[in-house]
Protein backbone atom coordinates (compact mmCIF):
# COMPACT_ATOMS: atom_id res chain seq x y z
CA UNK A 1 0.00 0.00 0.00
CA UNK A 2 2.83 2.39 0.82
CA UNK A 3 4.43 1.63 -2.55
CA UNK A 4 1.12 2.40 -4.26
CA UNK A 5 0.81 5.80 -2.58
CA UNK A 6 4.49 6.52 -3.26
CA UNK A 7 4.04 5.65 -6.93
CA UNK A 8 0.94 7.85 -7.16
CA UNK A 9 2.78 10.74 -5.51
CA UNK A 10 5.69 10.40 -7.94
CA UNK A 11 3.31 10.26 -10.92
CA UNK A 12 1.41 13.34 -9.74
CA UNK A 13 4.59 15.30 -9.15
CA UNK A 14 5.91 14.41 -12.60
CA UNK A 15 2.56 15.35 -14.16
CA UNK A 16 2.61 18.72 -12.40
CA UNK A 17 6.14 19.33 -13.58
CA UNK A 18 5.24 18.46 -17.18
CA UNK A 19 2.25 20.79 -17.41
CA UNK A 20 2.34 23.54 -20.00
CA UNK A 21 0.20 26.66 -20.03
CA UNK A 22 -0.75 28.80 -22.96
CA UNK A 23 -3.11 31.20 -24.67
CA UNK A 24 -5.19 30.69 -27.79
CA UNK A 25 -7.59 32.59 -30.00
CA UNK A 26 -9.22 32.46 -33.38
CA UNK A 27 -12.36 32.57 -35.48
CA UNK A 28 -15.74 30.94 -34.85
CA UNK A 29 -18.10 29.97 -37.66
CA UNK A 30 -21.30 29.20 -35.76
CA UNK A 31 -24.85 28.16 -36.54
CA UNK A 32 -27.95 26.87 -34.79
CA UNK A 33 -29.72 23.64 -35.61
CA UNK A 34 -32.97 24.09 -37.54
CA UNK A 35 -35.46 26.46 -35.91
CA UNK A 36 -38.95 25.97 -37.34
CA UNK A 37 -39.72 29.66 -36.66
CA UNK A 38 -37.08 30.87 -39.12
CA UNK A 39 -36.13 30.34 -42.76
CA UNK A 40 -32.82 30.58 -44.60
CA UNK A 41 -30.65 30.08 -41.54
CA UNK A 42 -26.91 30.55 -42.02
CA UNK A 43 -23.56 30.82 -40.27
CA UNK A 44 -22.25 33.76 -38.25
CA UNK A 45 -18.62 34.79 -37.83
CA UNK A 46 -17.34 35.42 -34.30
CA UNK A 47 -14.22 34.83 -32.24
CA UNK A 48 -12.91 32.74 -29.38
CA UNK A 49 -10.04 33.54 -27.02
CA UNK A 50 -8.72 32.29 -23.71
CA UNK A 51 -6.28 30.17 -21.72
CA UNK A 52 -5.38 26.48 -21.64
CA UNK A 53 -3.32 23.97 -19.71
CA UNK A 54 -1.83 20.85 -21.33
CA UNK A 55 -0.70 17.92 -19.21
CA UNK A 56 0.52 14.49 -20.39
CA UNK A 57 -1.35 11.46 -19.07
CA UNK A 58 0.60 8.82 -21.00
CA UNK A 59 3.31 8.35 -23.58
CA UNK A 60 1.18 9.66 -26.46
CA UNK A 61 -1.80 11.15 -24.64
CA UNK A 62 -2.52 14.40 -22.86
CA UNK A 63 -5.46 16.28 -21.40
CA UNK A 64 -6.13 19.94 -22.17
CA UNK A 65 -8.71 21.92 -20.18
CA UNK A 66 -9.40 25.40 -21.52
CA UNK A 67 -11.23 28.53 -20.43
CA UNK A 68 -12.54 30.50 -23.43
CA UNK A 69 -14.79 33.39 -24.30
CA UNK A 70 -16.69 32.11 -27.33
CA UNK A 71 -19.13 33.92 -29.63
CA UNK A 72 -21.84 31.74 -31.13
CA UNK A 73 -25.24 32.19 -32.76
CA UNK A 74 -26.39 32.45 -36.36
CA UNK A 75 -27.54 34.67 -39.22
CA UNK A 76 -30.96 34.28 -40.84
CA UNK A 77 -33.26 35.76 -43.46
CA UNK A 78 -37.02 35.76 -43.93
CA UNK A 79 -39.72 37.60 -45.87
CA UNK A 80 -42.37 39.63 -44.07
CA UNK A 81 -45.74 38.09 -44.98
CA UNK A 82 -47.62 41.42 -45.29
CA UNK A 83 -45.14 43.82 -46.94
CA UNK A 84 -42.96 41.26 -48.70
CA UNK A 85 -39.83 43.01 -47.40
CA UNK A 86 -36.72 40.87 -46.99
CA UNK A 87 -35.47 40.86 -43.39
CA UNK A 88 -31.98 39.80 -42.33
CA UNK A 89 -31.01 39.18 -38.75
CA UNK A 90 -28.37 37.78 -36.45
CA UNK A 91 -28.55 36.03 -33.10
CA UNK A 92 -25.50 36.72 -30.92
CA UNK A 93 -24.95 34.19 -28.12
CA UNK A 94 -21.76 34.69 -26.10
CA UNK A 95 -20.50 32.01 -23.71
CA UNK A 96 -17.73 31.42 -21.22
CA UNK A 97 -16.76 27.91 -22.29
CA UNK A 98 -14.82 25.13 -20.56
CA UNK A 99 -13.64 22.53 -23.09
CA UNK A 100 -11.84 19.47 -21.70
CA UNK A 101 -10.00 17.86 -24.61
CA UNK A 102 -8.30 14.47 -24.56
CA UNK A 103 -5.48 14.57 -27.09
CA UNK A 104 -3.65 11.82 -28.95
CA UNK A 105 -0.20 12.99 -29.98
CA UNK A 106 0.34 11.17 -33.28
CA UNK A 107 3.72 12.92 -33.65
CA UNK A 108 5.54 15.45 -31.47
CA UNK A 109 3.94 18.19 -33.60
CA UNK A 110 0.52 16.81 -34.63
CA UNK A 111 -2.38 15.77 -32.41
CA UNK A 112 -6.01 14.68 -32.62
CA UNK A 113 -8.49 15.55 -29.87
CA UNK A 114 -11.97 14.88 -28.57
CA UNK A 115 -13.88 15.76 -25.44
CA UNK A 116 -16.80 17.58 -23.84
CA UNK A 117 -17.37 21.32 -23.71
CA UNK A 118 -19.46 23.09 -21.09
CA UNK A 119 -20.59 26.69 -21.40
CA UNK A 120 -22.29 29.47 -19.43
CA UNK A 121 -24.33 32.01 -21.39
CA UNK A 122 -23.26 35.57 -20.60
CA UNK A 123 -24.99 37.53 -23.36
CA UNK A 124 -27.85 37.05 -25.83
CA UNK A 125 -28.78 39.77 -28.33
CA UNK A 126 -30.61 39.98 -31.66
CA UNK A 127 -30.30 42.51 -34.45
CA UNK A 128 -32.56 42.78 -37.52
CA UNK A 129 -32.33 44.86 -40.68
CA UNK A 130 -34.85 45.49 -43.44
CA UNK A 131 -32.81 44.73 -46.55
CA UNK A 132 -35.49 46.22 -48.78
CA UNK A 133 -35.37 49.67 -47.16
CA UNK A 134 -31.87 49.45 -45.64
CA UNK A 135 -33.13 50.35 -42.14
CA UNK A 136 -32.24 48.68 -38.86
CA UNK A 137 -35.63 47.68 -37.50
CA UNK A 138 -34.82 45.93 -34.24
CA UNK A 139 -31.93 45.61 -31.83
CA UNK A 140 -32.64 43.78 -28.60
CA UNK A 141 -31.12 44.22 -25.20
CA UNK A 142 -29.47 41.35 -23.36
CA UNK A 143 -32.12 38.65 -22.93
CA UNK A 144 -29.87 35.86 -21.60
CA UNK A 145 -32.19 35.25 -18.63
CA UNK A 146 -34.86 34.10 -21.08
CA UNK A 147 -32.65 31.31 -22.46
CA UNK A 148 -30.98 28.20 -21.08
CA UNK A 149 -27.88 29.45 -19.27
CA UNK A 150 -26.08 26.07 -19.57
CA UNK A 151 -24.65 24.75 -22.82
CA UNK A 152 -22.95 21.42 -23.50
CA UNK A 153 -21.35 19.96 -26.59
CA UNK A 154 -18.87 17.42 -27.93
CA UNK A 155 -15.71 18.65 -29.61
CA UNK A 156 -13.55 16.94 -32.26
CA UNK A 157 -10.40 18.55 -33.55
CA UNK A 158 -6.75 18.53 -34.49
CA UNK A 159 -3.71 20.72 -34.19
CA UNK A 160 -0.22 21.17 -35.52
CA UNK A 161 2.67 22.95 -33.80
CA UNK A 162 5.08 24.61 -36.22
CA UNK A 163 7.46 25.24 -33.34
CA UNK A 164 7.44 23.91 -29.76
CA UNK A 165 5.44 27.02 -28.79
CA UNK A 166 3.25 28.09 -31.76
CA UNK A 167 0.53 25.94 -33.26
CA UNK A 168 -2.50 25.97 -35.55
CA UNK A 169 -5.73 24.55 -34.09
CA UNK A 170 -9.06 23.45 -35.59
CA UNK A 171 -12.12 22.09 -33.80
CA UNK A 172 -15.80 21.39 -34.41
CA UNK A 173 -18.17 21.46 -31.44
CA UNK A 174 -21.60 19.88 -31.88
CA UNK A 175 -24.20 21.08 -29.38
CA UNK A 176 -26.05 18.65 -27.12
CA UNK A 177 -28.37 20.98 -25.20
CA UNK A 178 -31.30 23.16 -26.28
CA UNK A 179 -30.63 26.91 -26.16
CA UNK A 180 -34.24 27.35 -25.01
CA UNK A 181 -35.49 26.57 -21.53
CA UNK A 182 -37.78 23.58 -21.07
CA UNK A 183 -41.14 24.17 -22.71
CA UNK A 184 -40.09 27.50 -24.23
CA UNK A 185 -39.79 26.21 -27.79
CA UNK A 186 -42.63 24.13 -29.21
CA UNK A 187 -40.49 22.65 -32.00
CA UNK A 188 -37.37 20.51 -31.98
CA UNK A 189 -34.43 21.40 -29.76
CA UNK A 190 -32.28 24.21 -31.15
CA UNK A 191 -28.56 23.59 -30.49
CA UNK A 192 -25.31 25.47 -30.94
CA UNK A 193 -22.82 24.23 -33.52
CA UNK A 194 -19.47 25.90 -34.12
CA UNK A 195 -16.30 25.38 -36.16
CA UNK A 196 -13.22 27.01 -34.68
CA UNK A 197 -9.82 27.70 -36.19
CA UNK A 198 -7.02 29.67 -34.61
CA UNK A 199 -3.55 29.88 -33.12
CA UNK A 200 -2.17 28.60 -29.81
CA UNK A 201 0.93 29.71 -27.96
CA UNK A 202 2.54 27.63 -25.19
CA UNK A 203 4.66 29.43 -22.62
Amino acid sequence: MKKLFLGAAIAMSSLTFAQQFGIKGGMNVSSLSKDSNLSDQGSKIGFNAGLFMNAPIGENFSIQPELLYSQMGEKYDYTQPITGDRISGATHLDYVALPIMFQYNATPSFYLEAGPEFGLLVSAKDKQKNETTGQTIAESGNYKDDLNSFNAGIGLGAGYYFTPNIGLTARYVAGLTDIYKDGQNSGDAVKNNVFQVGLAYKF
